[in-house]
């Protein structure tokens, strides 16, 4: 869309410089969806692991999920009082449990054997031996 293609009249100057931007988002939007179906589904899901593949359809459902919500603002409808609205909030935990999912995965793994060992070795245990010296005099002049 070019400025030669906009009737000024049309619309308020004001907001010109919003539905540029709009447009351009659209483009970027076509192009990545040109991109998403150049590969087959499932040549792209057998490249991915599971929690990868989860995290691919969620996003694709929460995509198109929200190009309807925008849709339905476009005909007038308010898409808050609409189902979508709910389908949203229920990708939406699912995205989150997800998440967790993975925070999961990443975080450290504690060695029980080493942090028993470490603990074990920093609190200081009377043995036998410190127990002899204490009890015996120490070695060198002695008093009178």
């Amino acid at each position: 869309m070019s400025d030669d293609d906009i009737n000024t009249e049309d619309y308020p100057t004001e907001i010109h410089d919003y539905l540029a931007a709009f447009e351009k988002s659209l483009g970027s939007v076509d192009e990545m969806l040109k991109t998403m179906m150049s590969v087959s589904r499932s040549e792209l899901l057998q490249k991915l692991e599971p929690l990868e593949q989860a995290k691919l359809d969620l996003v694709s459902v929460y995509t198109l999920n929200s190009m309807f919500w925008v849709y339905l603002a476009t005909q007038g409808i308010n898409p808050k009082e609409h189902p979508v609205k709910q389908e949203l909030e229920r990708i939406r935990t699912y995205m989150n449990k997800v998440k967790e999912i993975a925070d999961k995965k990443k975080a450290s793994k504690l060695d029980k054997g080493a942090a028993s060992r470490f603990v074990r070795n920093a609190l200081w245990e009377p043995n036998a031996e410190n127990e002899h010296t204490s009890k015996t005099p120490a070695k060198g002049k002695k008093r009178k």
